[in-house]
């Protein structure tokens, strides 16, 4: 029945138009079967081995079907291991946060626990965090409004036995401009306008920040928060609110922080008299980052800009959300991508190559710091935190941790390599390649500006957003390399191969970037296009 369904021809239901974007960039083929680095294309003589770059946007740093994880796999299966078994007790999922938290304790040099929420993919990890930011958030205010009202009963019962007056700076301040002889109704009024105060800032949404060129996901909060404007416009009205900083600039975040901060004026006795102390209002919810932006273009986050985040977070009590869902993992070298920056999240989310290219799972973790218990009631997953992931994330752990962390090593030096041949291209070919970026195997080549080429088919495809597609189906179709463009950055081409990549994979993708690159040199759109 599966080979009536691969080789009967009939209408294209499953995303026709999706289909036909990458059939005009000559990328919609069929693979049957993957092994380590390499993936094997479906042809009418057969199976045509095809050098994986993509490694599954970054999901299969191990490789494709290890085999150590292919056999963990048959024998849960085999053993008939519970992937149903809600609300009883969960031992694997507490000895793979446990794991995390070893390893994540060792980079950060710390010993403060993250608590984990486990999910079925990277953006329901983003969405988790994003949920239990907004229920702290909620708390918090709760917890203000609850002190600041209890203090203003205090001031309320010394204004009305005559221990404290209400002086006319106290109602100016406000924007109060009856003056009544009595204490009492003087701060009445100004009772009236702080509740007033208090209803507006409560009914404000949450505020994120976020940087430019950030992905977070598709769903509907974390597209929010997603930068590129086509994933987040048409869903605008849905959810989360963002305001986009920029990279490295960190005066935008004042700018940002005084524009949207709320302040809640809190009544207090001096010397007999009611003053006003300013309390600031819990507005924003969360900062989201990725230490390695993916999708925008494979740009790292600097040490200094990563620092100054972090303070200025802790100085407005908004927890950092690091997105380590393309960079976690051991790609850039260690597990998480942020640690070698000083950057210390309240909370990390991790999947892709969590699941060993096999499991579909994610994990959102969060500081104790900011834990808030109730969220367990909350939100819940069908599919999360099951045996069978569990353990699959488990034995990706321990292939990672394996001979004091050789697979960490193999990523950086693999890297290194693949990262030496892309800066060759670009010293031998600046007139076309404008930066080589990344660390790792996460790294990026990206191609100068082709929208006034004089080759029609280039100019076009640029103008097109299709640049970088037209691009990989030639470097597909004529070397056998797969690679795509980061879908925010599209004239940037990824590459997030496995640790199993090799010299000859890599001198394979050479000497298709270099045919790539003469062709855009001599602006011959007409054989980029061709088969």
């Amino acid at each position: 029945m599966d080979d009536y369904y691969a080789t009967t021809p009939g209408p294209e239901l499953a995303e026709p138009y999706l289909r036909e974007v990458l059939d005009s960039a000559g990328l919609a083929v069929e693979y049957v079967r993957a092994q380590g680095n390499t993936l094997y294309q479906r042809t009418d003589d057969g199976e045509l081995p095809v050098a994986d770059f993509a490694g599954g946007y970054g999901s299969v740093l191990l490789g494709h079907n290890h085999p150590a994880i292919v056999a963990r796999a048959k024998e849960l299966l085999d053993g008939g291991t519970p992937v149903h078994a809600q609300f009883s007790r969960h031992p694997y999922a507490n000895r793979l946060a446990a794991e995390l938290n070893r390893i994540i304790h060792r980079e950060l040099c710390t010993d403060e626990p993250y608590y984990a929420v486990f999910a079925n993919s990277g953006a329901e990890a983003v969405e988790a965090a994003i949920k239990h930011a907004e229920l702290d958030r909620g708390m918090r205010v709760a917890e203000l409004l609850e002190r600041t009202a209890a203090r203003r009963s205090s001031v309320r019962a010394a204004v009305a036995d005559g221990t404290a007056t209400v002086p006319d700076t106290v109602l100016s301040t406000l924007g109060v401009t009856a003056r009544p002889d009595s204490a009492a109704e003087r701060f009445a009024l100004a009772e009236e306008e702080i509740e007033r105060r208090a209803r507006e800032l409560t009914a404000r949404p949450p505020m994120f920040l976020s940087l430019e060129g950030g992905f977070h996901g598709k769903l509907a909060a974390s597209v929010q928060l997603t930068h590129n404007e086509g994933y987040r416009l048409p869903f605008a009205a849905l959810a989360a609110q963002a305001r986009f900083v920029p990279q490295d600039r960190p005066d935008i975040l004042k700018e940002i922080h005084a524009e949207e901060r709320g302040v809640l004026p809190e009544p207090a006795v001096v010397d007999g008299q009611v003053t006003l102390v300013e309390r600031e209002f819990p507005v924003f919810c969360a900062f989201l980052l990725e230490p390695v932006q993916g999708e925008g273009g494979i740009r790292e986050l600097s040490a200094e800009f990563a620092r100054e985040i972090q303070e200025f977070c802790a100085a407005i009590d908004c927890p950092v959300v690091v997105d380590e869902i393309q960079s976690g993992m051991g790609r850039t070298g260690t597990l998480l991508a942020s640690s070698p920056l000083g950057l210390r999240g309240d909370y990390y989310t991790l999947a892709k190559t969590l699941g060993g290219g096999i499991a579909k799972t994610s994990v959102m973790l969060v500081r104790r710091t900011w834990y808030r218990k109730e969220f367990e009631i909350v939100h819940s997953s069908t599919f999360a935190k099951d045996s069978f992931s569990c353990h699959i994330a488990l034995k990706v752990l321990e292939l990672l941790e394996a001979d004091d962390g050789a697979a960490y090593r193999r990523a950086e030096e693999r890297g290194e390599a693949l990262r030496s041949m892309l800066t060759r291209l670009h010293t031998d070919f600046p007139d076309v390649v404008a930066d080589v970026r990344g660390r790792g195997l996460m790294l990026g080549l990206e191609f100068r500006d082709q929208s006034e080429s004089a080759s029609a088919e280039i100019r076009q495809a640029a103008q097109g957003g299709l640049f970088g597609y037209v691009l990989a189906g030639h470097l597909l179709r004529r070397h056998r390399v797969r690679t795509f463009p980061t879908a925010s950055a599209v004239n940037t081409l990824r590459f997030e191969p496995s640790v199993e990549v090799d010299d000859t994979q890599i001198a394979q993708l050479e000497t298709g970037l270099r045919d790539v690159c003469a062709l855009l040199r001599a602006q011959d759109g007409a054989a980029l296009g061709s088969a």
